[in-house]
């Protein structure tokens, strides 16, 4: 065991005595952490403290999953994962621990559940204390946050900005917003009666300073919790008008509605709204509060996140994440975006402002953004053109995904007024805005087709961008078509004029690929996977399908619940026509 360089005398000594123990306590210490202690820069550390494993007791509380996350949020869990829509993870921390944890001066900011963890400010002088608790498992520092930046012009209701076509020609007045719906093909979804009705959406961001917006009058929100200051309301208590503006704009591009001016597209839909971001600074006093959100959302039953925020840069003296962490499993908070996803939840993320790349090979993103379930999100201009801003991928994983997913508008972005009840802003520029239109796409997807599970909803918005049969790290798959989106997904577009099974993707993959295939006719389908050797792993699809484009997901599991191995695998579609049959076979490469 190597110590940081500069530790204090007190916990050095603390340290070696542990180890001189026999024990390896210190090992507990994480390697950001570790940087941060040899710094010698600051003596309060922002931390996460993880526990071990939750006691038997505990686990026994899950024969009463109503005690533990409301009904809307199991049957949106059932949807995929019918099989233990409620584990260990849904158990609190035990409060007892957390007592324990309180007398050695630490002071607690939030409990994680699906981490069995808790977010706590801690002194460099108790460290050696904490750690010699035998419950402790370790130690981390709580990540970091940026916001992307973005400029905006101001005017009022009365200026009268004229809709981009006339509003006789449409069912909605979208006024000046129409523009930025219009790119993303949402406009034929509102006048097919969709606006998002019965599902209900996450707005993550740093508060909500004007609901008396003349937007949101008839806007339905379910619940608000500003996780920074642990109030219910999401009003920051700071007067300062920048306090709760990025909010406002975001939620107004989703969820408002004032015909002629603005129309969000999922005005229909149920909100709730949860402030993660401390306006006052760059810190790492951001990421805790953003799994707080989401662990509450879940629990409450939330269908989609829309978070306009991502985690890299942050305040001297902190330490930055790098883009070599950006792998998908580093950051907690990636790690819980993916796990909202694994309990149903479309997890839609902002792929970030910092442009790129800078260097051939390297990434701009910013956590969850790098989550393998995360929908991520780039900005193009309101011609479909990338924004020079806009972060790109890929991953640093094993092998590296493409990042960002999807691509909507995040430039020139007409959204509400944080200061003015009947103004608006224009030209709002950001992936912070091209987040919630995509997010509103994916809502209305889900109003259509509720039985549709997280990776469902994000093949059809990829499968039907622009860029799908070539996707990079510049543009992902493209710019989303919500229209087809949703034809995709209701097995209402076109019909393919050939059967077809195609090349997975991405291949090689680690943990999650698609396969697609086309029918010409409904017809009985077989989608199996075999090894290099012939053995059968996956019967991945066996049933009748209707004429159309249908994507399967494959995790890397076998039919016994085992993990597959790295290796070559075979996958081969078989189906049964009236006039005879239909077989294809694809190869694929597993890299774990």
């Amino acid at each position: 065991m190597q110590f940081p360089a500069n530790l204090p005398l007190q916990v050095l000594c603390g340290l070696v005595l542990l180890l001189t123990n026999g024990l390896a306590e210190a090992d507990k210490i994480g390697p950001h952490l570790s940087r941060a202690l040899s710094s010698g820069t600051s003596d309060q550390f922002l931390v996460w403290i993880f526990l071990d494993g939750k006691a038997q007791r505990d686990i026994q509380k899950l024969s009463l999953p109503q005690s533990l996350i409301s009904e809307r949020s199991l049957a949106r869990r059932l949807k995929s994962r019918s099989s233990s829509p409620v584990d260990v993870s849904d158990v609190p921390v035990d409060e007892d621990l957390v007592s324990t944890l309180r007398s050695t001066n630490t002071i607690i900011r939030h409990r994680s559940k699906w981490f069995n963890a808790v977010s706590a400010t801690v002194q460099r002088n108790d460290l050696a204390s904490i750690l010699t608790l035998p419950f402790v498992r370790s130690i981390e520092l709580v990540g970091r946050y940026e916001k992307p930046s973005d400029n905006s012009i101001h005017r009022s209701a009365n200026e009268g900005v004229s809709p981009s076509l006339p509003s006789a020609l449409m069912a909605l007045d979208y006024g000046p917003s129409f523009g930025q719906v219009d790119l993303i093909n949402v406009p034929p979804v509102h006048e097919s009666g969709n606006s998002g009705q019965g599902v209900l959406i996450g707005v993550f961001d740093n508060g909500f300073r004007l609901l008396s917006h003349e937007v949101f009058d008839s806007i339905d929100i379910v619940a608000t919790y500003d996780f920074v200051e642990n109030k219910e309301s999401v009003v920051p208590s700071d007067t300062r008008t920048s306090f709760g503006t990025h909010g406002i704009r975001t939620l107004s591009v989703i969820g408002g509605y004032k015909p002629g001016q603005l129309i969000g597209v999922a005005y229909g839909a149920s909100f709730l709204l949860a402030r993660t971001e401390n306006d006052s600074s760059e810190t790492p006093r951001e990421e805790d509060n953003w799994v707080a959100a989401i662990e509450w959302a879940d629990s409450i039953g939330v269908d989609v996140a829309s978070t306009s925020l991502i985690y890299r840069e942050f305040d001297s003296p902190f330490v930055d994440w790098t883009w070599e962490d950006m792998n998908g499993n580093t950051t907690v908070i990636t790690r819980a975006a993916d796990m909202a996803v694994a309990k149903g939840i479309v997890v839609v993320n902002a792929a970030g402002n910092f442009g790129g790349p800078p260097v051939t090979g390297q990434n701009t993103l910013g956590a969850p953004g790098d989550g393998d379930s995360v929908l991520t999100v780039g900005a193009v201009d309101q011609s479909g053109v990338r924004a020079s801003f806009s972060s790109v991928g890929p991953t640093t994983s094993v092998p590296p995904r493409t990042k960002p997913d999807v691509m909507a508008p995040g430039v020139g972005i007409h959204s509400a007024s944080s200061i003015d009840p009947a103004g608006y802003f224009d030209n709002n520029n950001g992936t912070s805005f091209a987040c919630p239109l995509a997010a509103g796409v994916a809502a209305l997807l889900l109003s259509a087709n509720p039985s549709a599970t997280p990776g469902q909803i994000a093949d059809a918005l990829r499968y039907t961008a622009n860029n799908f049969d070539s996707p990079n790290n510049l543009t992902g798959w493209g710019v989303l078509d919500a229209q087809a989106a949703l034809q995709s997904l209701d097995g209402t577009g076109p019909i393919p004029t050939s059967f077809a099974l195609k090349q997975n993707y991405p291949n090689p993959f680690n943990g999650l690929t698609s396969i697609e295939f086309d029918l010409t006719t409904g017809a009985e389908v077989s989608l199996e996977i075999f090894s290099i050797l012939g053995r059968k792993v996956r019967q991945l699809v066996k049933g009748s399908f209707p004429p159309g484009s249908h994507i399967k997901r494959w995790t890397g599991e076998g039919d016994d619940g085992s993990s597959a191995s790295s290796g070559v695998y075979i996958y081969r579609l078989s189906s049964s026509l009236a006039g005879g049959s239909y077989t294809a076979h694809g190869k694929m490469i597993l890299v774990r």
